[in-house]
Parts: structure tokens; C-alpha cells; sequence
């Protein structure tokens, strides 16, 4: 999850540029050729992990020729998919898909049945215990792509240090506010920077993946956590439109959503990862 969508200038004009130069080349997708390496996108925790456990005890046996390609950043995942560098990614949940495919003019579509995981989005600090010490004018560093802010920000309405105006949705910023009787000041930063931040701020909103690069645990460190009941955030395979039925994709979503892999969770993150499924 984990995962910007507040991009420079400078960014989405090269962003653009890209996709138009992908649009104007080749038809012709890596997905056509079943025979071919499935070549997969992927934030290195836990999605990279569970590919690679995938790639190592279960693909071989499906049939499945699987490449696991890592990135850090909650971009490149999704332009290399639209330009077919890769045939898919897993790495995002449906309210940043929508925002990225709104504001780049993708077309990148969540896989049917293969939701995997959900990465609960914590808030941390070096200097409190619990939300409610904040000092007033605490400093709280906060996710700055459009959906994770505003899920960071429904996290802390959720216990009570700030109230949202009414029928804000997954784009709240600051701005949206209602209420802040602590007058808490919010920092906004790329989604990998905050575990670096919580040395220079009272508290921080971090997604799961980048809390566990940090070895920081939602289950034991965050001091508010995500409730994963309901929770519209699950991780999920995607690929650009029309790849849906590729039979390589098929298989690999058959056996991120296995019994196999569901252990695979439960056993290595122990509550920092739950499986969707």
C-alpha cells in the first residue's frame, strides 16, 4: 500500500511525455505471449516478500515463470505497467488507483478475486505513547499523495485528535479540518521519507510497508492503528486494461489469495500484515 499522487510539474510532464510516447510505439504487450516471464512490479515489503516466497515454493509448480521487480516509490510501479515494461504490479489499493488513473490518464485496472493483503496504517512517535499527549502545536508528519493523506487524516479523526469536515472523502487534506483543538501542525512528505522523519517531528502516519522497511511494527509500535474490518485499503494485483484474462496473471492470482500464502502472512509479519482473503 504499501505505494504519491501530488506530483511536480516537472514530474507529470515527463510522466506524460512517456505515456504518449508508449501510446504512439508498439501494440504489442508482454501479456500476449503466454509462454513469456510474468514480470511483476513491486514495493519490497511485504509485496516483494510474498512474490518472492511465491516465485521460490509455489510458482514452479503452477507453471508459472514469475520476475520480481522492486521499487520505493508509489509511481514508478504503475507507469511501468502502463508502458508495458512490466505485465503487472501489486503494491496499491483501489482509492489510489483511482486518484493515479484520474490524474495521469491511465488505464490500470485492479485483477478480479486477487485483493491479497492489508498493510494497517499506524501513527508513531519517538516522544509520546499515546495520541492524546500530543503537546499542543505538536508537529504530526503525514503521507503527502492525495489518498494516504487523507485515509492518515481519517485515522486520526477516528481517535479523536481532529474532526473532518462532514463528507470529506479519500482526497481530505489539512484544509479540511474541522476541528483541531490541539492545533496540531502537518507535515506533508513522501510516503518512504516518514519512518526518516520521526526524529525531527512529535508524530508520524506511516503506511505498513514503509513501517516494516523500518522495522516498526503496527502491532506492537504504532501508537493508533488502522481497524482492518471494513477497510477499503487491501493490496491487490493489477494490470493495464484488456490484461485481465492473461493466463500468467490468472495464475499468479490464484496463488497470492492460496492457503499457502495466507501462512505465509500470518507467520511472517504476525499482525502487521493481514491477509484480504
Amino acid at each position: 500500500m504499501r505505494n504519491t499522487a501530488k506530483f511536480t510539474t516537472a514530474v507529470l510532464a515527463a510522466g506524460a511525455l512517456t505515456l504518449g510516447l508508449t501510446a504512439c510505439g508498439s501494440d504489442k504487450d508482454s501479456g500476449s505471449d503466454a509462454s513469456a516471464p510474468l514480470k511483476v512490479a513491486a514495493t519490497p515489503t511485504p509485496q516483494g516478500e510474498i512474490l518472492t516466497y511465491i516465485k521460490d515454493k509455489l510458482a514452479k509448480k503452477a507453471g508459472l515463470e514469475l520476475e520480481v521487480k522492486e521499487f520505493t516509490d508509489y509511481v514508478t510501479p504503475n507507469t511501468a505497467v502502463q508502458q508495458g515494461e512490466v505485465d503487472a504490479n501489486y503494491f496499491q489499493h483501489q482509492p489510489y488507483l483511482d486518484d493515479f488513473n484520474k490524474k495521469n490518464g491511465t488505464d490500470i485496472v485492479a485483477v478480479p478475486n486477487a485483493t491479497v493483503h492489508l498493510e494497517p496504517l499506524g501513527v508513531y512517535s519517538q516522544g509520546v505513547k499515546k495520541l492524546t499527549d500530543l503537546k499542543k502545536g505538536a508537529t504530526v508528519a503525514v503521507p503527502n499523495d492525495t489518498t494516504n493523506e487523507a485515509r492518515a487524516l481519517k485515522l486520526l479523526e477516528a481517535n479523536g485528535v481532529i474532526k473532518l469536515k462532514a463528507g470529506v472523502g479519500y482526497e481530505a487534506t489539512p484544509k479540511d479540518i474541522a476541528s483541531n483543538p490541539k492545533n496540531l501542525q502537518f507535515k506533508e512528505l513522501e510516503a518512504a521519507q516518514l519512518p526518516r522523519s520521526l526524529g525531527d517531528v512529535d508524530a508520524a502516519v506511516i503506511n505498513g510497508n514503509y513501517a516494516l522497511e523500518a522495522d516498526l511494527s503496527p502491532a506492537e509500535d504504532a501508537i493508533a492503528a488502522e481497524s482492518p474490518k471494513d477497510n477499503p485499503y487491501g493490496n491487490f494485483l493489477a494490470v493495464k486494461k484488456g490484461n485481465e484474462d492473461d493466463p500468467r496473471v490468472q495464475k499468479l492470482a490464484k496463488l497470492l489469495t492460496s492457503p499457502e500464502v495466507k501462512k505465509f502472512i500470518e507467520d511472517k509479519y504476525d499482525g502487521a500484515v493481514v491477509a484480504a482473503f
